[in-house]
Formats: C-alpha cells, structure tokens, sequence
C-alpha cells in the first residue's frame, strides 16, 4: 500500500490560485459562448428573413409582369374593337336602309361584345390585386411568425443562462482529503449539469455497490477502478480503495461531499472523487479529472 504523499504550503497556495482562475475563467468563457450562440442566432434570422422579404418581393414582381402583359392584352383587343365599331358606324352612315340596318345590327353587336371585353379586363385585374393583397398578407403573417419564434428563443436562453448563474453562484469550493483546496463541488445531480457546462474538468458519475468478492471496478468513461470496502448510512461516511497506475491507494472513513483527492502519472493537476449520496452496502457521487490529461 503506497503512502499518502505530502504537499509543502507553497505547493497547496500554487494549486489553490490555479483552480480558483480556473473557476473564474470557465465562467467567463461559458458567458461568451451563451452571448456569441445569441449572436448566431440573431445573424441566421435576419438572412432568413430577408430572403423571405426577397422571395416575397420576386413574387409579387411576378404577379405584375404577368398583370402588365395580360392587361395590355386586353387593352389593345379593346382597341381594336373599338376601331371595328367606328368603321361599321360611319359605314352604316352610307349604306341603303337594308345593309345600313344589318350594319347598325352588326354595331350593336360590336358594342355589347366591347363592354363584355371590358367587364373582364376590371374583373382580372381585380383578381391579380386581391392575389397580391393576400400575398402580403401572407408574407406577414410569415414574418411575424419567425420574430416571435426568435423572441422565444431568445427569452429561453436568457433563462437558461439565469438558471446556470444561479447554480454556479450556489456551488460551493471545500478542502480535499489530502488537504488541498478543491475547485467547486456538486451535491447534486443538477449542479453536477452545471459544473459540466462550464467545461472547466470532466465529470463521470457512478452508482458503486460493495463486491460480494474483493474486486475492484472501472468508473465508466475513466481509467479509475474503486472498491467499496464500507458504507455507513447513519454516519454518512464509507471507506473505498482507489486503483490508478496499477497502484492501491486506501481512503478510509470519507465524509459525503468530501473532495477524495489523488494524483495519477497522466495529470499534476489532483482527481477528485466526490460521493453525494450513502446507502447501505452503496455509493453515488461522481469523478472529476482534469482536461489535460497524458497519453499513456
């Protein structure tokens, strides 16, 4: 069994100000994520909603062309009834009573087929401006939907941030085992969230029951195996054995939310094992390493 090694006061201030600037630093990084994320966000609406307002403005370009060419259409087939009529009325002017009357018959004709022609000019264009009212409509509508949608998602992450604030400010440092100052501790499972997104270690959560044979067993995702020797319910305290670099390390009588220090060849930076909760023959908590951890 290897012994619990010693730290000189010098060793513990230089760790202690490098946790607490660490602390300080992922607080500051995980606000400039929250804000460029917002920035993100604001920058993809505004190019959405100008194509919409580009398509929008397309469509309705569209829809004029198309009324400009129908109505001139129209227009001149007016026109040439129009000069139709007018040579059969001064032609009429000329003829005998018998072709004047089938010419006066043949302009009243012309007449009634003009003002036809005209009642579906008005009636188009009517339609065509009705088509680009409810167009607009339309686009609006759209366009007040995507703000509120953007309103919405702004007011949940502002709440998200608020709630992360909060439980950061309610995190609390304490002292480890081995008598250096740890950086912040979770006690539960919605802080454990939060000292995640902060992103500062790695956490890795575990549920270790006692063996019914003396083996040790891997905390999933890390390279750390632990025993669970004892656990008091009543007193909180359990005592585990700690296996890192194919070394045995005892931690004897721990406390809940006591910070469990050791260090392993992969990091100078300590591993923390920290245990929430003690249950009969079982221990829940979690593991923090450090980022930079070695190959080996």
């Amino acid at each position: 069994m290897s012994p619990t090694p010693n730290y000189e006061p010098q060793q513990r201030s230089g760790l202690m100000t490098a946790l607490v600037v660490g602390a300080l630093i992922a607080l500051v990084g995980a606000n400039i994520y929250l804000y460029v994320q917002i920035d993100h966000l604001r920058t993809d609406t505004t190019a959405d909603l100008a194509k919409m307002r580009e398509s929008i403005l397309s469509e309705i370009g569209s829809l004029r062309d198309a009324s400009s060419v129908n109505t001139a259409s129209q227009a001149q087939r007016i026109e040439n009834l129009k000069a139709e009529l007018a040579a059969t009325q001064n032609q009429a002017r000329t003829l005998s009573s018998q072709a004047k009357a089938e010419a006066v018959a043949h302009a009243e004709q012309l007449s009634k087929q003009l003002q036809s022609e005209q009642a579906k000019m008005q009636q188009q264009v009517s339609t065509e401006i009705s088509g680009v009212r409810q167009s607009a409509e339309t686009a609006n509508t759209k366009i007040a939907d995507v703000s509120t949608d953007v309103g919405t998602v702004k007011t949940n992450l502002a709440a998200t941030n608020a709630d992360l604030q909060k439980t950061i400010a309610d995190l609390k440092s304490a002292r480890g085992d081995l008598g250096v100052q740890s950086g912040l501790i979770a006690t539960n499972a919605s802080e454990l969230a939060a000292l995640r997104r902060l992103g500062e270690r790695n956490y890795f959560d575990f549920r270790l029951a006692k063996p019914k044979k003396k083996e040790f067993t891997k905390i999933a995702g890390s390279d750390i195996q632990v025993q669970l020797k004892k656990a008091d319910p009543k007193k909180h305290t359990y005592t585990i054995e700690l296996m890192a670099d194919d070394k045995v390390i005892e931690k004897p009588d721990k406390g809940l939310n006591e910070p469990v220090q050791f260090l392993t060849a992969k990091s100078k930076q300590m591993y923390e094992l920290v245990v929430n909760s003690v249950q009969k023959d079982m221990i829940v908590g979690y593991l923090s390493t450090p980022k930079d951890l070695a190959a080996r």
